[in-house]
């Protein structure tokens, strides 16, 4: 097997395929799935089927609960049930196309990209494509941009900023950036904690550490935001894509576990918008 220069990589199988390497029997579901796929003039309709009804199985649990407090609890008729059935239908489809699209797109991209920059053996070009990835997705992230104008507008309210319409949109830009900055460094230093093998246990220990540190230093109105603005950062997008980048990168370094080191991208893209929230609100 070939090895890198730089990061010492091995040839390995795609992480698809090592996911049963354990040797655990399929499911029952993943044993029809499988035979069926072997059928090419039904595979695609009956592949889909099955991948629908595990969305309508995971949906169960929350339309369960809803019902039971709709109808036991409140005791109340659900009002609009068409239109709620309806949109039941849309969010099962939906969550089905999702699914496969991330099985066909975003997944193996992941796994690709990881893999050709470590044949590459290019540290430089690596880390830059990973604070690229982690500040592109966070950057336009709706979750990210609707905090940032609320928290913009609550301090106008509240006096921490002047009332005015430039004071408002620029402290909601600069926050939005803070956070897209601090989630590309999240990342960046992510992906250098899998290349140089370092626990990621003391990382996450320090990083809160230093952020509460600074939360007895930075103004009270700043502290609800920044904990807030870790939350925002992982959007549908970035967690398949940042989680297939991280496990592609592991499987490829000699002497890496993807499941021990291939992990823990998305807690480092959470924690560091906190920290550097915190300073945004002493220095602003």
């Amino acid at each position: 097997m070939g090895r890198d220069k730089n990061f010492g990589y091995e040839s390995s199988r795609p992480l698809s395929e090592t996911a049963n390497s354990g040797g655990k029997p399929k499911s029952s579901l993943s044993r029809l799935a499988d035979s069926v796929r072997r059928q090419p003039m039904f595979a695609p309709t009956l592949s889909f089927g099955l991948l629908v009804l595990g969305t309508l199985r995971d949906l169960v649990p929350i339309i369960a609960v809803i019902a039971v407090f709709q109808l036991a609890i409140l005791r109340q008729p659900f009002p609009n049930l068409g239109e709620i059935l309806i949109g039941l239908v849309f969010v099962m489809f939906g969550l089905a196309l999702f699914v496969k699209g991330l099985e066909m797109g975003l997944f193996p991209l992941g796994e690709g990209l990881a893999q050709d920059f470590a044949r590459k053996g290019s540290l430089f070009w690596l880390l830059v494509f990973s604070f690229a990835l982690g500040f592109g997705t966070t950057v336009a992230e709706p979750a990210l941009i609707a905090v940032g104008a609320e928290a913009a507008r609550t301090a106008a309210e509240g006096g921490v900023i002047e009332a005015t319409e430039d004071a408002i949109s620029a402290f909601a830009l600069g926050l939005r950036y803070t956070v897209a900055v601090s989630a590309g460094a999240g990342i960046t230093l992510g992906v250098l904690r899998i290349l140089k093998g370092w626990p990621v246990h003391w990382l996450i220990i320090s990083g809160y550490v230093i952020t509460v540190t600074l939360s007895f230093f930075a103004p009270d109105e700043i502290i609800g935001i920044a904990f807030d603005s870790g939350g925002v950062t992982t959007s549908t997008i970035t967690v398949p894509l940042v989680t297939a980048l991280g496990v592609g990168l592991s499987t490829m370094i000699r002497g890496r576990n993807p499941l021990i080191d291939g992990f823990g991208l998305i807690a480092f893209a959470c924690l560091a918008p906190i920290p550097f929230v915190l300073l945004f609100g002493m220095l602003v």
